[in-house]
Order: C-alpha cells, then structure tokens, then sequence
C-alpha cells in the first residue's frame, strides 16, 4: 500500500498530533548541543539562538539546559500551542523556516533540529544567514532510527512497503554553498512496544493516513513486535546527525 502525499500536507499535519508528539518524541543526546559548541567555536551560554520549527519545543529545552537566550519559530498552530505549554517563559513567533521573522544580524546562533528537510534551502539558507551575526552558526540535527540494527531495518522495510520510500528516515543532505562540519551520533533508549508504536503514529505520514490507516499498520507491526520482545521492552535504537557551518565574518 502506497500513499501519494504532498510534503506541505505532511508537515502542517503535526498540528494534530502535538501533544502525543511532545510525550513520545525522544530528546536529543547532550553529546548534540557539545558538538554544535565544538564545531561553531562558541558557547551556547548566553547566547542568542532561534530555534527554527521548534515544535514542541523539545530542542529549545535542551539548548535552554546549555544556558542560551532561546527565541522559537513555528509555522503551526497546534504545535506552537503545545510549545507555550511545555515552555511558557520561552519567546515563540509564528514562522517558517524560508522566510524567518527575524532581525538581521542579530541571532548567534540558528538551529533547525528535525525540520530542515520541510524547507526549501534556496530560500532558507539567505534568511538563516541573514539573521547570523558574522561568526554565527546555522545549525541542523535530525534523530533517525539506526538502520543497522537489524529489527530496526525490517521495520523500516514494512513501512515503506506500506507508505512508499522516502516517508520515515530524514534526508540529511546539507545544503550547497556553506561549510558544514558534520557528525554521526549513536545512542537508545528503553522504551515499552506500546510506546515505541505510540512514537511511530507521531510521523508525519501515519497523521495524514488517519486514525484508520495508521492503526491497520500499527496493530500489524505490534504482532511483529511482540514476537521479536516478548518481555514488552525494546531498546530504541538513534541515529543522530549533526551539521554546523559558520557565516563568515
């Protein structure tokens, strides 16, 4: 079974699924926020970033933990709800990523943390530049599910055989014409099957299926799990990329 659809629809699509976003979405590793430090050549203590399609707000808090001055920027409605209740003392504009309602010059760092790829890089490298101050960082960072483990792999296979390719790891592809440093991160967490499966209804393409479609793969993909768990418990197994470039002074 394969479903035809538009990225713009799958995007807006987190709207209507915030909360379980927040509750089942894992947190990003320390070891993200040390390599963006490492890689841009500054502290994220004090300084100013903008947390670019900030969601539920799940990167902002772990930037907020290094001591940054944190502003969110989101484009949906539902999900900059559920941000100003997980971090009501936190500044959020309403924005996309193409376009940033922003100050020139004024941010030292911009984060994108699991939304670059709803951008279109022509348009949202000039705006992220533009609002660096020079030796500002532009900072990306994705959590995908480690396709080396081996039940991770066969999962994603039945998800493509029921969504189409392309629906369920990120494209990490760093955009032309800024120097990026990059660095693959590995790490798990334990988690129950149920919550693994409530964590995978969270992806974009599972919301846009519906409560029907998603359940008739869930309720399949619980069966395949159950066998392969028997105890319940899973290790949830990351990949996490990280990618940083510099504006030049």
């Amino acid at each position: 079974m394969t479903y035809d659809i538009p990225a713009h629809e799958r995007a807006l699509a987190f709207d209507r699924a915030a909360g379980a976003y927040a509750e089942y979405r894992p947190r990003y590793p320390t070891a993200v926020f040390e390599t963006v430090e490492e890689f841009s050549g500054r502290r994220l203590a004090g300084a100013r970033v903008a947390d670019v399609g900030a969601g539920t707000g799940i990167a902002a808090r772990g930037l907020l933990e290094r001591g940054a001055r944190v502003v969110g920027v989101e484009p949906g409605a539902g999900m900059a709800a559920q941000f100003r209740r997980e971090l009501p003392g936190v500044p959020l504009v309403r924005g996309d990523g193409n376009r940033l309602p922003l100050a020139d010059g004024s941010l030292d760092f911009v984060s994108y943390a699991q939304s670059w790829h709803w951008t279109d890089p022509g348009r949202a490298v000039p705006s992220a530049v533009r609002v660096l101050r020079p030796g500002g960082a532009l900072a990306l960072w994705w959590n995908d599910p480690d396709p080396s483990v081996p039940w991770v792999a066969e999962q994603g296979a039945r998800i493509e055989k029921w969504l189409g390719p392309g629906f369920y790891i990120s494209n990490v592809e760093t955009p032309a014409g800024l120097c990026w440093r990059t660095r693959t991160l590995r790490w798990s967490r334990r988690v129950s099957v149920d919550f693994h499966l409530a964590k995978l209804a969270t992806h974009s393409a599972f919301i846009v299926l519906g409560e029907a479609g998603a359940m008739a793969f869930l309720t399949a993909e619980r069966k395949h799990l159950a066998r392969l768990f028997p105890g319940g418990e899973l290790d949830e197994p990351y990949v996490t990329s990280v990618a940083v470039a510099v504006r030049p002074g």
